[in-house]
């Protein structure tokens, strides 16, 4: 007797209640459901930083930081996934699908790993820019102090690169911010023993 045959895709709704049991995140695109990677010392150290220093910079303004715990919905595309960092300015417009997703970031952040680098610069980011509301796309290297920010062109399809490294700084234009990449990476790459 043959086997049942496995299901090979999902809706986001399936997706959803899958989420909703799990132990660890997934992240959901083209109908298909993917364990996101663990990460390492560093990562978290990276990621936390980056997440605090925006939350700091960003007082005072109408704009809100998210940590990786929050999910991000692509409409256009139907990637679901949770960035490192997620920041929305005004008001926070939520998935019509699910309260707990959001829709509208103005700023995402990634902080690359051997296993993601590839994903986080090419299709991922591609879904990204699909999002009408996101002005700056940020990966934080875990390799070296190095930050780079993509940020949208007034034509709205175009992105300049700007990329920083030890000694200098980063601006986030849409939020108002900076980041000072020593101290983004203070103790964060030597935190193995």
């Amino acid at each position: 007797m043959n086997e049942p045959a496995r299901k090979l895709t999902f809706t986001f709704t399936e997706y959803l209640e899958q989420e909703r049991t799990s132990d660890v995140k997934h992240e959901f695109v083209n109908g298909e459901i993917f364990d996101m990677a663990g990460g390492t010392i560093e990562h978290g150290r990276l990621a936390s930083t980056v997440n605090a220093a925006l939350r700091t910079r960003s007082r005072g303004r109408p704009c809100e930081v998210y940590s990786s715990d929050v999910r991000v919905r692509v409409l256009a595309t139907g990637l679901a996934t949770y960035p490192d960092t997620s920041v929305v300015c005004d008001r926070l417009e939520r998935d019509p699908a699910d309260a707990n997703t959001i829709v509208n970031p103005v700023v995402l952040v990634e902080v690359l790993s051997d296993s993601t680098e590839g994903y986080d610069r090419g299709e991922k980011f591609a879904h990204y820019q699909r999002l009408p509301s996101l002005k700056e796309y940020v990966l934080i290297s875990q390799r070296s102090p190095r930050i780079e920010v993509f940020r949208r062109n007034e034509d709205g399809n175009s992105w300049t690169l700007r990329i920083a490294q030890a000694g200098e700084r980063v601006t986030l234009a849409s939020i108002g911010c900076e980041l000072a990449v020593d101290e983004t990476y203070a103790n964060a790459l030597d935190a193995a023993p």
